[in-house]
């Protein structure tokens, strides 16, 4: 196992992945898990992200601490940034223009030159949603097309339309590999922490909303068929994580307590309790962390 120190005290691994699952604002628990691990130096080769596990995931690619929280905290209110009222005007409950272009560039920049001289690799996971594949994005920058990237990995079906990028039509990353563990194994990594949104126990159930799902994207049979049996692919996902954790391959994150938030959160303090459950795990394991990359 090869160990790459830095001369300003972080501790890497060179063959250590870290697998970030979505989740909606459950993605501030990872925001404050990964804050921890940004603390206290720890670094991996490479990153996937999922979802809201890319979208706030990728703040450990700029080693900005506390950004995730922070902007989330202070825009969560403002229509401008996500309101039923611009799922209705725009088909998108995030505004593009402000929540992908305004609050990254201006008002809470994304490190953009940081993220570029990180070695690290993240990469952001979306799915076409005409041949059912996921396909995964290297994020170099953060800026331009990346930005764009990190939209359709978070583009939640009903909740957000199809972005088009490179010839495809793409949404949520989640939709095609919700936790993908074994996507990184297989690129070579043989050791991976792996950061999940659900409590220990948790079981995915069929989508309630699929009679609607399949009018909205009749045209679409393969992404039908993905999100009819999404729960059945998860819930195998899950024990394919514990038994990678068996085999040493992979060390799990998860919740220690309800991490639940509504569709739109309007009130900054329960973004904060989510975080803070994140932060507060983050600390209690960051000592195994460390020994599993040593």
């Amino acid at each position: 196992m090869a160990r790459r120190s830095h001369d300003d005290g972080r501790l890497g691994d060179m063959t250590a992945g870290l697998v970030l699952e979505g989740g909606g604002m459950r993605g501030l628990y990872t925001a404050g898990v990964l804050d921890v691990f940004m603390e206290h130096g720890v670094e991996f080769a490479h990153a996937v992200g999922v979802s809201a596990g890319a979208a706030f995931g990728v703040n450990i690619k700029s080693r900005q601490v506390g950004r995730a929280i922070r902007y989330n905290k202070r825009f969560c209110a403002d229509p401008r940034y996500a309101s039923l009222k611009n799922l209705l005007r725009t088909g998108e409950l995030y505004s593009i223009d402000f929540a992908y272009r305004e609050v990254p560039l201006r008002l809470d920049p994304f490190d953009i030159e940081a993220a570029a001289a990180n070695p690290m690799r993240f990469t952001a996971v979306c799915t076409d949603i005409v041949t059912g594949e996921a396909v995964y994005r290297d994020i170099e920058r953060g800026d331009g097309d990346d930005l764009d990237w990190i939209r359709a990995s978070a583009s939640v079906p009903l909740l957000a339309r199809p972005v088009e990028l490179d010839g495809r039509e793409l949404l949520d990353g989640g939709i095609a590999n919700s936790i993908p563990a074994a996507w990184m194994v297989a690129q070579g990594y043989d050791r991976n922490v792996v950061v999940l949104t659900q409590p220990a126990g948790f079981v995915k159930e069929p989508n309630r909303l699929m009679p609607l799902l399949k009018r909205a994207y009749g045209a679409y049979p393969k992404l039908v068929e993905l999100l009819a049996n999404r729960h059945v692919r998860y819930n195998a996902q899950l024990e394919e994580v514990a038994r990678l954790e068996r085999d040493g391959k992979a060390l799990v994150i998860r919740p220690s307590e309800s991490v639940k938030a509504p569709l739109v959160v309007k009130d900054p303090e329960i973004l904060e309790r989510i975080y803070q459950v994140g932060r507060r795990d983050g600390e209690a394991r960051i000592a195994d962390v460390r020994r599993y990359l040593a």
